[in-house]
C-alpha cells in the first residue's frame, strides 16, 4: 500500500511479561510529531488471541498503518501485519518468525553461549521472569526502582502464546525496519541480526537493553518515523 504520502498512523504492540503502558515515551514523541498512535493491550494468552486484538485496533485506524512490535510483539505483528491497512512493520528487538515457526522454536535456536532469559518453569500454564534477575536481564539500562516496578507488575505470559505458529509472515511481502539492541540479555543481538536479515529489514543498532522502548524512546520513535516516511 503506497500513496506516496507519509503514513500518519502507528499501532504499537507490546511483548511478554509487560503491558502497553511501557510505550508511553514512544507514544509521547510520536503524538508530538503529529502521528495518530494506538496501543494494543494483548491478553498474551495465545498468539491467535493477540493477533485478533491487534487486528481490532488496526481496523479502527483512519488510513495506512506502521505496525510495530516489541519482543514477542514481533510474532504478533508478523501474523497481524497481513492486514490490508498495514503499510510497514517495525520490529523493536523483536521475534520475526517465518511460516510454521513459533517463539519457542526461535528461543531454542538462541546461541548456547549467550545469556539465557531467566524464565521460570511454567505454573498453571503461565510464565514469569525471575524477579531477582529481571533488572539485569530485561531492563539493564533502567534505574533499579523502575526495573523493580516492572518486575513486580509482570503480566503472566501464557505458554500457548509462545507455541503459536505463523501462517503467513507479513515481512515476506511488506517492508520492515528492525531496531537491534546490542546489550540485550533476552534476545541475543546475534539472533536479532539473523531475524532482521532474513526479513530483509532495514536495520538500526543501538546500545540498549531489551527495554529500549522505555529507556530510549527517541531511538524507537525515530525508526518508526523512518518507516512511516518511506
Amino acid at each position: 500500500m503506497s500513496t506516496g504520502a507519509p503514513v500518519r498512523n502507528v499501532v504499537l504492540v507490546h511483548g511478554g511479561f509487560v503491558d502497553g503502558s511501557g510505550w508511553q515515551g514512544v507514544y509521547d514523541i510520536l503524538t508530538r510529531d503529529a502521528y495518530n498512535v494506538s496501543v494494543v493491550q494483548n491478553p498474551t494468552l495465545s498468539l491467535d488471541g493477540d493477533v485478533a486484538a491487534t487486528r481490532q485496533i488496526i481496523d479502527q485506524q483512519p488510513g495506512p498503518v506502521v505496525l510495530a512490535g516489541h519482543s514477542y510483539g514481533g510474532a504478533v505483528i508478523t501474523e497481524a501485519g497481513m492486514h490490508d491497512k498495514v503499510a510497514a512493520l517495525g520490529y523493536i528487538c523483536a521475534f520475526a518468525p517465518d511460516a510454521g515457526e513459533s517463539v519457542n522454536a526461535l528461543i531454542s535456536g538462541f546461541p548456547k553461549d549467550a545469556p539465557q532469559p531467566p524464565i521460570l518453569p511454567p505454573k498453571d500454564g503461565f510464565l514469569f521472569l525471575d524477579r531477582d534477575k529481571f533488572h539485569a536481564s530485561f531492563a539493564g539500562d533502567l534505574p533499579a526502582g523502575q526495573a523493580a516496578f516492572m518486575a513486580d507488575s509482570q503480566v503472566p505470559w501464557g505458554v500457548n502464546a509462545l507455541a503459536g505458529t505463523i501462517s503467513n509472515p507479513a515481512w515476506q511481502s511488506k517492508p520492515a525496519w528492525y531496531l537491534i539492541t546490542t546489550q540485550d540479555k533476552m534476545i541475543p543481538p546475534t539472533a536479532q541480526r539473523t531475524m532482521c536479515q532474513r526479513a530483509g529489514a532495514t536495520a538500526t543498532e543501538v546500545a540498549a537493553s531489551h527495554s529500549v522502548y522505555v529507556s530510549q524512546p527517541d531511538a524507537v520513535a525515530s525508526l518508526l518515523e523512518q518507516a512511516a516516511a518511506a
